[in-house]
């Protein structure tokens, strides 16, 4: 009894047993009504750990406002997520993709298969980062829901050594992750509604968490005018299109107008800052 005792104490949040059984016998109905409640706490948790979130993302912009990077590091899901916020920013923002970069236990075919172990050496993951020639100007966030991850932990952990801004995010309190990083994020999303399976509410939460570091930072940077990301890359019509419109409504120009700037400076900030120098 006492040994029961001692492994539910050890045992992490996020490998918590579900709060539902007999997931088996449940209706389709019930299974997403449920999954849905569920999803409805990852908001809550997210909004506690601001606090934390802010502390990060401010000494984050004064590094990348000097010229600073950000590394994420992750394995599994937290990795994935952390090469997908890091992708995104280049054709959102304008921004070259070496400014955010987002390194994977087991490489980029982890991206797509699971790689045994990759995720158990803690030196992988600072060695891969020597690659980048990574300075006291640079950000590591790694992302690990358990918050018990090697290859993050050991990366946060020469980084520190190394004067590297360190910060992580996590889903478990107290975490040996969060004991690594000088600026620890931790969204307590409770037990998954499928046992372990933190693709779901902390997968989520840590999505959340990506979205509102970068999306302020950008913002922070200049790559935001008004509410619009006029910095955006031409990757394809529907954003050639909307390029045209914010500059139309900026410039009070005609649609054909507005398309023919925006293909000849290449973005809408540049179309319309050279419009309006052409008229001082």
């Amino acid at each position: 009894m006492k040994d029961n005792k001692d492994q539910k104490k050890r045992l992490s949040i996020t490998e918590s047993p579900s709060e539902f059984d007999h997931l088996e016998e449940m209706s389709v109905h019930e299974l997403i009504t449920n999954i849905n409640q569920e999803d409805a706490k990852v908001h809550l948790a997210v909004r506690k750990a601001l606090p934390q979130i802010e502390a990060l993302v401010d000494r984050i912009v004064n590094r990348m406002q000097k010229g600073g990077r950000i590394f994420y590091l992750g394995a599994g899901t937290s990795g994935r997520l952390g090469v997908l916020d890091a992708s995104e920013l280049p054709p959102t923002f304008g921004v070259p993709d070496s400014m955010v970069i987002g390194l994977i236990a087991g490489g980029d075919v982890a991206l797509r298969k699971a790689v045994e172990a990759a995720e158990d050496d803690s030196d992988k993951a600072w060695n891969e980062l020597q690659k980048y020639n990574i300075s006291d100007l640079d950000t590591i966030i790694g992302i690990a829901a358990s918050g018990t991850t090697p290859y993050v932990i050991g990366g946060i952990k020469h980084g520190r050594e190394n004067g590297v801004l360190t910060g992580c995010i996590t889903c478990n309190p107290n975490s040996k992750v969060a004991e690594a990083a000088e600026f620890p994020v931790e969204a307590i999303v409770g037990p998954e509604f499928v046992t372990g399976s933190t693709r779901l509410k902390a997968g989520t939460a840590q999505k959340m968490i990506l979205n509102m570091i970068t999306t302020t930072i950008m913002i922070k940077l200049g790559r935001v005018k008004g509410n619009r990301m006029v910095n955006m890359q031409l990757t394809n019509k529907k954003l050639v299109e909307r390029g045209s419109r914010m500059i139309m409504e900026e410039l009070n120009l005609s649609f054909d107008e507005s398309k023919r700037l925006l293909l000849l400076h290449g973005s809408v900030r540049k179309a319309v800052e050279a419009y309006n120098d052409s008229y001082k």
